[in-house]
This record gives C-alpha cells, sequence and structure tokens, in this order.
C-alpha cells in the first residue's frame, strides 16, 4: 500500500525541457515504474516535440486528455513557478508536485488564496520539496531511490536532506518505508505535516511514522496535537534547529523563529507532551522509531 502515489500513477513534468527538468525526469524514469509513470512533458514553445520519447504538450491540460496523466511535478524556474501551479490546478490534477525553490512568498500567497477561494480538489505538495516516494513502485522528485526499501514506516519531513537521512538509516535497520514525503521548507506551502499524518494513520499498511520538522511555524505543533487525540499508530519526531537563534532564518525560507512556540525546544516539548517520542541527535531517528514498534 503506498500514499498519494503508486505505480500505476500517471505522471506529467512540467519544465521537461529544463536543465533539472531533464536530469530528474531521466532518473526517475528509471526507478521502479517510472518508465512507464512518466506519460507527458509541458513546454508551451516545445509542444510536439518530445524528451526521449516522451510526448511534449503546451498545457497540463492538453497532456491530461491525451495521457490521463494525474499528477504533475514542476521544475519551472521560480519566476514562473505559482503560473505552472495554477496550471496543473485548473486542469483538476489530483495532486501537483513543486519541486522548485525560492518562489516569491507573495506569489505562493496568491496560488493558495485562490486555490481556497475556488475549493479547488488539486493537493499540492511544496514547493521547495524533494518530492514523494513509494519504494518499488514509483519516485516523483529529487531523492535519491537507492536509499528507499519498500515496507512498512511512513516518513514526513519538511527538510529534504533529513527525509533522506531518516530513510537511510531505516533501511540499514531493515525497516522499509510505505511512503517517504518531503513537504517543503516554505512558509506558504501545500500539504502539512498534519495532511500526511491522516492519510498514514488511514493506510492500512503504514505501521508507525517519523515526523520531521523544523523551527518557525505551528505546523508540527498542530500535527502533534492531532496525532495526541485521533493517531492509533506510533509516531516519533526530530526538530531540526535547536541552535538557532530568534530572529535568524535558517537554510529554508520558513525557518525563522518568530516566537517562542517556534522554537526546536518549545515544539518537541509540545511533540512529547502528545505522547511523541522525540529524539535532538539525528541520528538516533530509526533506532527510536524501531523502540516504538
Amino acid at each position: 500500500m503506498s500514499i498519494l502515489i503508486n505505480k500505476n500513477t500517471k505522471v506529467i513534468t512540467q519544465g521537461i525541457t529544463g536543465k533539472s527538468g531533464q536530469f530528474h525526469t531521466r532518473a526517475c524514469r528509471k526507478y521502479a515504474n517510472g518508465h512507464s509513470a512518466y506519460v507527458a512533458g509541458v513546454n508551451p514553445r516545445r509542444a510536439y516535440e518530445d524528451f526521449e520519447g516522451i510526448p511534449i504538450f503546451g498545457t497540463v491540460k492538453e497532456a491530461k486528455i491525451q495521457t490521463g496523466a494525474t499528477v504533475s511535478v514542476i521544475y519551472v524556474p521560480p519566476a514562473a513557478a505559482a503560473a505552472a501551479i495554477w496550471e496543473a490546478v485548473e486542469a483538476n490534477l489530483d495532486l501537483v508536485i513543486c519541486i522548485t525553490e525560492g518562489i516569491p512568498v507573495r506569489d505562493m500567497i496568491k496560488v493558495r488564496d485562490r486555490m481556497r477561494r475556488e475549493n479547488r480538489k488539486t493537493l499540492l505538495l511544496g514547493p521547495n520539496c524533494p518530492g514523494v516516494i513509494t519504494p518499488d513502485e514509483l519516485k516523483i522528485g529529487i531523492m535519491p531511490g537507492h536509499i528507499h526499501k519498500k515496507g512498512r514506516i511512513g516518513v514526513v519531513s519538511r527538510s529534504g536532506t533529513l527525509t533522506y537521512e531518516a530513510v537511510s538509516q531505516l533501511t540499514a535497520l531493515n525497516l522499509g518505508q510505505s511512503s517517504a514525503v518531503g513537504i517543503g521548507g516554505d512558509p506558504i506551502n501545500g500539504l502539512k505535516h498534519i495532511d500526511i499524518i491522516q492519510i498514514f494513520n488511514n493506510d492500512p499498511n503504514t505501521d508507525a511514522v517519523i515526523m520531521i520538522g523544523e523551527i518557525g511555524g505551528p505546523d508540527e505543533a498542530n500535527a502533534s496535537y492531532w496525532i495526541k487525540d485521533n493517531m492509533k499508530k506510533p509516531v516519533v519526531g526530530f526538530i531540526a534547529g535547536v541552535t538557532a537563534l530568534p530572529g535568524k532564518r535558517m537554510g529554508h525560507a520558513g525557518a525563522l523563529i518568530s516566537a517562542d512556540a517556534d522554537t526546536a525546544e518549545a515544539k518537541l516539548e509540545i511533540m512529547r507532551s502528545c505522547g511523541i517520542k522525540v529524539t535532538k541527535n539525528p541520528s538516533e531517528m530509526g533506532h527510536l522509531l524501531k523502540s516504538v514498534l
């Protein structure tokens, strides 16, 4: 079982002719069922061409109609990425995954507000995220496929590199993953920790979850309170940024302490109070998860 994507998912790459789009589409096609999954690319200036056998369309809507794709992944440069997200939303795709980093916050505010006002069905993962992978089935994004192993542990994280670290530790302990989801580190994004946790909770083949957060924002606290009241499965957690100073941006655009509850210590305390086992040492995530099984 998987969440968000599986071996039968059909994928559109928006920005397929750019350097990043080409590189990562090629890598994703080599992983598991990727060759069958990546069915279309989009570039208005390159319509009716192809990329290594993948047809390129002028619009997402046309790509969806012609191929039956339900998911898109975006490698469009920052200035045009919000428009690319909206194009996928207007095409009524099930899921759009935006890898692009550096999208202006004002652009994302407009997109997210319009998605809410129009009650759009499309789910947004990212931006500034590594994507999502269901091991041995499909990967959509920039994560290294070889460190993953099919299994029953869910991983959700704001940080791409910490997602890889957690997965690598789990695989070394022979604990495979049902799916690993990077939600991105920008302050205005789509799916939150709480959304992915809810999906994992409902997935019959996920037994436990690693939740990885960062300083800044209320997302981890909101997820923790939901876990306390609703979660049927064990969750372990880690928060990056214990040594971060208030008011100083650390790495991700959303990683900024602006209030007492935004600190790593405050988030860790909330998580503990909600029954989540936590560690301050990122090298212990895998062993901590194993201890709760």
